[in-house]
């Protein structure tokens, strides 16, 4: 195995190194294209690298890879790939002045994550325009920026799930140089930086990487084409490419966090499994930055093995996205059952995601007709992420349409008040803050008319579980994506700016109420009543005590609580007029004996503070 850096290094005074891992080829060539049109043979080296260091190469030309004197390919590590996917790659100076010397990185259990998907955020769609907007969002109170995968894509629109080069930076959103300045921004803002990268698979347009060596396996296959090669034959050099690239991106862009797309479909049989080799040397270099760097997971398999540690057979892995928080609180708010829905639906539920985690941890699931997930009752709090809306429970609705489309504003408030109260890392997708009415649809702009026909066809197939009547948009229309973009002229609006003050507020309540700043499932209590539509949440640290009370019903009701002995001070009241609410019956001062009988607006929440008597 060779020594880290892949791809073409621009090492000063135009001498470059290339270098690339190719055991399929016996002879590759660097073919410069510009500024001068020029052939140089790479030296093959033990494990099937080929390596040359090359003279009169500046930052900006431009290469192909030819091989066996045949077919050219752009580099497989290409750092920029500035005329698209089928395009040559460009040598790039990696050099950047960088002000975040003093910049560590944030605890997790700090982390208020705030999705945002680059091409949509703004109009312009590009870094830069993301960084125009960071003073809105250090006003909001998130403390960290999620952005979605920004890889080179086919075209000037996609998710980014599609990305076929993992080192380059997205062409249509800025160059190398402008992702950097979007990171260092960041951190003058105290703000972390998250990046969704996707090793599970590679998009089929402009995918060349076969060509190359045995990066994928016929062994398995994603829902999404075919599965990297992670445990068979010459399976080390593929995993050490997908180590190399996070670690490039944590190392070289001062990324503080990666997201792994979809891990369950990351298929491996090995004893080392991928994900912790890949935990273990994102640990390694974080500790030699001096840096707090986590790797966050996205499964749809409920596998608590990626959180447990590495000393009790667990991958090492950060945290992971709880979906089964979001399904709870959806279903309770929507009423919908179809599709994977259909195995949520009761207050119970609800109270195990707060308890534990995971919602199903070895139990029967009618969706999937099978039994699913694995407890994770022991996994700390700060391990998981939860959300009432992302990215993916979005945009994979056929009409891509967000929460505030399918639910009442008093609704939409409670749903953050869950969020926000849980003892879990919380996530905003982009513009829910305010109530954002924009859909969040798929697109695509590939060039390839029967790939482009194929992704329709699935699209509608994905959806058949759902039984949504009508035609799912097409992705590869270009008025899809411009339907995708936040309207922020929203914000000025009442009904939309107080919905942003409200979550301000959450935000500020969650950071200086100590009780829950502390991630703990420990110091937490959850009692539930499935007739009345009551949630009752408490938590403590130390002599502090904070109690809340969820009522999920649509009328307002009367409702015998328990509630613990004491005095307590109402902090935030989502009915309250203030936030346009229908007004609250809730008293600002209460005194408990051990229970109480509220008079609980519909859809509505209210938190307390107090000392909670012996």
């Amino acid at each position: 195995m060779v020594a880290e850096g892949l791809g073409a290094i621009y090492l000063g005074n135009r001498q470059c190194c290339f270098r690339v891992w190719a055991p399929a080829v016996r002879n590759v060539q660097v073919h410069m294209v510009y500024p001068e049109d020029k052939l140089v043979a790479l030296h093959r080296e033990p494990g099937g690298y080929h390596q040359a260091d090359v003279s009169g190469v500046a930052p900006g030309s431009l290469y192909f890879y030819r091989l066996d004197g045949g077919k050219e390919r752009p580099d497989p590590a290409s750092r920029f790939q500035p005329k698209g996917v089928h395009g040559p790659s460009q040598v790039v100076d990696a050099s950047f002045e960088w002000e975040d010397s003093c910049w560590f990185g944030l605890p997790l259990r700090g982390y208020i994550v705030y999705e945002l998907h680059v091409g949509t955020f703004t109009p312009e769609g590009s870094f830069d325009a993301v960084v125009s907007r960071l003073d809105e969002l250090t006003e909001l109170g998130v403390t960290a920026v999620e952005l979605m995968p920004v890889a080179q894509f086919p075209g000037e629109r996609n998710w980014g799930y599609d990305g076929v080069y993992p080192f380059a930076v997205q062409n249509s959103y800025g160059t190398p140089e402008a992702l950097k300045r979007l990171v260092n921004a960041c951190h003058r803002r105290g703000l972390a930086v998250m990046l969704d990268v996707v090793y599970n698979h590679l998009g089929p347009e402009g995918n060349y990487l076969a060509d190359f060596g045995p990066y994928f396996t016929q062994r398995y296959r994603t829902p999404w084409g075919q599965a990297v090669n992670f445990d068979g034959p010459d399976s080390d050099e593929v995993r050490r490419f997908f180590i190399e690239n996070a670690l490039y991106w944590v190392t070289e862009y001062h990324f503080d966090a990666l997201r792994l797309d979809a891990v369950h479909a990351i298929l491996d049989q090995s004893p080392q499994p991928f994900l912790a080799e890949l935990a273990d040397a994102v640990r390694q270099r974080a500790e030699q930055l001096n840096r707090r760097v986590y790797i966050i997971a996205e499964s749809a398999a409920n596998e608590a093995r990626l959180v447990q540690r590495r000393e009790i057979g667990g991958y090492g892995l950060d945290g992971v996205w709880n979906d089964d928080f979001h399904h709870c609180l959806h279903v309770l708010l929507t009423g919908e059952r179809a599709g994977y829905y259909e195995d949520y639906g009761g207050l119970q539920q609800l109270v195990k995601a707060f308890r534990e985690g995971f919602v199903y941890s070895g139990q029967y699931s009618r969706y999937r007709r099978r039994r699913h997930g694995s407890s994770t009752r022991a996994v700390p709090a700060e391990r998981f992420v939860v959300s009432a809306q992302n990215h993916d429970q979005v945009g994979n609705r056929m009409g891509g349409e967000r929460l505030g489309q399918l639910v009442s504003f008093e609704a939409l408030k409670l749903a953050a008040g869950l969020v926000f109260l849980s003892p879990y890392v919380p996530l905003i997708f982009m513009g829910e803050e305010y109530g954002e009415v924009a859909p969040f649809q798929y697109f695509v702009s590939h060039s390839d008319s029967d790939l482009v026909a194929t992704v329709s066809r699935g699209r509608r197939e994905e959806f058949a579980a759902f039984g949504w009547p009508g035609e799912p948009p097409d992705p590869q229309d270009e008025a899809t994506y411009h339907r995708s973009r936040l309207d922020r002229g929203l914000r000025d609006e009442a009904r939309h700016r107080c919905l942003l003050e409200f979550y301000k507020e959450l935000i500020r309540l969650r950071k200086t109420a100590a009780v829950l700043a502390c991630l703990s499932k420990d110091c937490l209590d959850v009692w539930a009543d499935e007739s009345s539509g009551v949630l009752v949440v408490r938590r403590w640290l130390g002599g502090d005590r904070v109690c809340a009370v969820f009522h999920f019903g649509k009328k307002q009701a009367s409702v015998g609580l328990p509630f613990p002995a004491g005095r307590w001070q109402k902090l935030m009241d989502s009915a309250d007029e203030r936030w346009l609410g229908p007004g609250s019956a809730v008293p600002s001062l209460l005194t408990s004996d051990g229970g109480v009988r509220m008079m609980l607006p519909e859809q509505a929440f209210a938190v307390f503070a107090g000392k909670e008597e012996d």
